[in-house]
């Protein structure tokens, strides 16, 4: 399928590794040239370099902190000066997993780190929206993905249900908003996703446990389980990109105010 992706520009916030990085490099697959944006420039400039050896498009690091409204409206200039363009924002930007005394229970709970918390993810996400967005108008075509999170439906993380709600009502309301001048934006949840983290994260579990990380996470995906999801076993970043891809395509045109859950069927809830 042609995905009328060939040509674009995009602009990745939170690029250098993870969900991010999986996505600026389908896009690129797809013939999109990208500049992808985190705070680490050297990661950045290494994540560059491995997506334009695997796709031959550009792709331009640029540092950014999304705290900084000054720093966010500089490098959206910046890269759509240098693409000559933007059609498609992606925000990935977040801290991953959040500050531990800023989702823990609310007796302990930091109010300044949740804040901090709150500020990169939704403010952020809303700050590299209002700089993009006129560029966005000027193509006649957009597409502004929001990468969120499942703690939006789960109770207890504080600081990540409160930051991952708010993602899904600027998705709407941004699409309320800006339908009229071809762009859309979309909200994709994913849930636990295999990145470059993982493996630290399941070694750190199974010497917690006593047993090795394949049986951590066979044990975490058993299907006679309580755990896990519908397909047995952890959803890859790359997954979750392709789905993103799809969104920021010109296939995906009746979609937009809408939120994708990408945990491969995690859960049991019916929502309707």
């Amino acid at each position: 399928m042609d995905l009328g992706l060939e040509g674009k520009y995009a602009l990745v916030m939170g690029g250098s590794r993870g969900i991010g990085k999986a996505i600026a490099l389908d896009l690129a697959r797809e013939g999109v040239d990208v500049v992808i944006a985190s705070r680490t420039m050297s990661e950045l400039e290494q994540t560059a370099r491995e997506i334009e050896d695997q796709t031959c498009k550009r792709a331009i690091p640029m540092a950014v902190d999304v705290t900084s409204r000054e720093q966010v409206d500089r490098v959206v200039d910046e890269a759509a000066s240098q693409l000559g363009g933007l059609h498609i924002l992606v925000n990935s930007a977040s801290l991953p997993g959040g500050s531990p005394s800023a989702v823990g229970p609310i007796a302990t709970l930091d109010e300044d780190e949740l804040l901090s918390d709150f500020d990169v993810k939704y403010v952020g996400a809303l700050r590299c929206a209002r700089a993009a967005i006129p560029y966005l108008k000027e193509q006649g075509w957009g597409r502004i993905i929001n990468i969120s999170g499942t703690n939006a439906r789960r109770a207890g993380n504080l600081s990540g249900g409160a930051r991952n709600t708010s993602l899904v009502h600027l998705t709407k309301t941004l699409a309320v908003q800006l339908g009229q001048f071809g762009i859309t934006v979309n909200c994709i949840h994913p849930g636990i996703t295999r990145t470059e983290r993982t493996p630290g994260l399941l070694a750190a579990r199974a010497a917690q446990l006593g047993i090795t990380p394949e049986e951590v996470e066979r044990r975490d995906y058993d299907p006679d389980g309580s755990g896990g999801n519908s397909i047995g076993r952890m959803v890859d970043a790359d997954e979750v990109a392709y789905v993103s891809t799809f969104l920021s395509s010109d296939k995906a045109w009746a979609v937009t105010g809408e939120l994708i859950i990408a945990t491969g069927g995690a859960g049991d809830s019916v929502y309707y």
